[in-house]
């Protein structure tokens, strides 16, 4: 038997199930499978990653397991197709539009006119954005919306992390990431963990979306086993804001309150599980052992935002702010970041008539009380040893390596390192390196944060 006669029988088989023919990705990982070659080399060929050529695969392999009724794998798919050709069992017959079941070998007659059911589908997009914010103005983030398109609808990632310093625009970026690719899904589902739920009220509360509340299992393994299947059924994008509020407050970035450790294997089941789906989360601090799935051949993708750059220059038009020759500089000292520019330009507004170059004037860096609140939210969460870093490196006029630091805080070795780790996974800190040495530093509203809440003089 050919391979041309493979393919033929393999796409008769898959649309006999679906209605569907084999896509041109679905033949190529199929011939390839009979020419026993590499996903690897089948994704080179086709310049698409290895995650993205095996997550096609394990979809064509489930599809061919429930027409033959067997498990089918990349190492036996040509033996059981040859099988099926011998057993005469290729030719589909169609009768009035219906297509008949085809039955592999069977070890018992059954009859030939068992109606097919029908895929269960949406009948139409079913977007759920639950408390999502209503966006009123969005500022160019091309780059960081054409990179996300990418890993979601080609790459087919299932887990991606989009991290940022609270304000910089992660809620926004994903509410209007939903409107440009919502319609290549079947659901689009957007919660926030801003109350910490448990992961069970999680999962009840995403199952609600699929199926009769009656029908939600108690146990949490069966939960997710069937969100799984769900994921696996349906295309779904799924949002989850606020993830940072899963970890506890006064311990190092990243340890999950207690009660909610499940969350870290959930995660992880969602990463490594084959299905048709991409849980996208916001952070502000970075998850741990995410990392360790960010490799060149897995679904799992990390993505950090940072300076608006010169888009930010709308929202001080929108604001009617004037000497618009020195707003590079205001963007510059405020990070680019979108929530800090708004607190800025506001006061701006108020007190200096919406000059900037007179508001520039006063100080390098003035702190809105606003802006203050809203970083103390942060600050209240590291540990005694991450704050003695952070007045540490605020005293410091030049970006520092960690053997100076060491010397200037009574820290031991253990401490200080897994408290610098701790700051950067909460992206607090400006690293950079120069020849083999790394130096640290606090960005501008940072250290002037520092000064003014722990009255540190220069």
């Amino acid at each position: 038997m050919d391979v041309q006669a493979v393919l033929k029988l393999a796409d008769e088989l898959v649309f006999s199930k679906t209605g569907k023919h084999l896509e041109y990705l679905q033949e190529a990982i199929l011939r390839g499978a009979i020419e026993d070659r590499k996903y690897s080399q089948i994704a080179e060929e086709f310049h698409l990653s290895e995650g993205h050529i095996r997550d096609v695969a394990c979809e064509l392999w489930k599809i061919l397991s429930n027409v033959l009724e067997e498990n089918v794998s990349k190492a036996n798919v040509r033996y059981i197709l040859e099988r099926a050709k011998f057993c005469n069992y290729s030719a589909i017959e169609k009768n009035y539009g219906t297509v008949n079941n085809v039955n592999i070998c069977p070890q018992t007659p059954q009859s030939p006119q068992v109606t097919q059911q029908p895929q269960q589908t949406p009948t139409q997009l079913h977007i759920d954005l639950g408390d999502a914010p209503e966006i009123f103005s969005f500022y160019d983030r091309t780059p960081q919306l054409a990179t996300l398109e990418t890993w979601i609808l080609q790459e087919r990632c299932r887990l991606i992390a989009l991290l940022g310093i609270s304000g910089i625009g992660k809620t926004t970026l994903a509410v209007r990431l939903i409107d440009q690719i919502k319609t290549n899904f079947d659901y689009v589902i957007y919660r926030s963990l801003r109350f910490s739920p448990t992961l069970d009220a999680t999962l009840t509360n995403l199952l609600q979306i699929f199926s009769e509340k009656t029908d939600i299992p108690q146990n949490i393994e069966t939960q997710i086993s069937q969100l799984i299947n769900y994921l696996r059924q349906y295309r779904c994008l799924i949002i989850l804001d606020d993830v940072q509020m899963l970890f506890s407050s006064g311990q190092l970035a990243g340890q999950y309150k207690t009660g909610y450790e499940d969350y870290q294997l959930f995660f992880k089941l969602i990463a490594e599980v084959c299905h048709n789906s991409c849980l996208l989360l916001n952070s502000w601090e970075k998850l741990r052992k995410l990392a360790k799935l960010e490799k060149a051949n897995t679904p799992v993708r990390l993505l950090v935002l940072g300076s608006l750059g010169i888009a930010a220059k709308e929202i001080l038009r929108e604001h009617k702010l004037s000497d618009e020759d020195t707003w590079e500089t205001l963007i510059n000292t405020y990070q680019g970041n979108p929530l800090w520019l708004e607190y800025t330009a506001t006061m701006i507004q108020e007190l200096f008539g919406g000059s900037v170059s007179d508001f520039l004037e006063c100080d390098a860096v003035i702190l809105s009380e606003s802006l203050q609140a809203q970083l103390d939210q942060q600050f209240q969460r590291l540990t005694q040893q991450e704050l003695a870093i952070m007045i540490q490196l605020a005293k410091e006029n030049d970006p520092v390596a960690l053997p100076q630091i060491l010397q200037a805080i009574p820290l031991s070795p253990s401490d200080l390192l897994n408290g610098m780790q701790s700051l950067g996974n909460r992206l607090l800190l400006d690293a950079k390196e120069n020849g083999k040495t790394t130096f640290f530093s606090l960005n501008t509203v940072l250290k002037k944060y520092i000064k003014n809440r722990y009255n540190i003089v220069s």
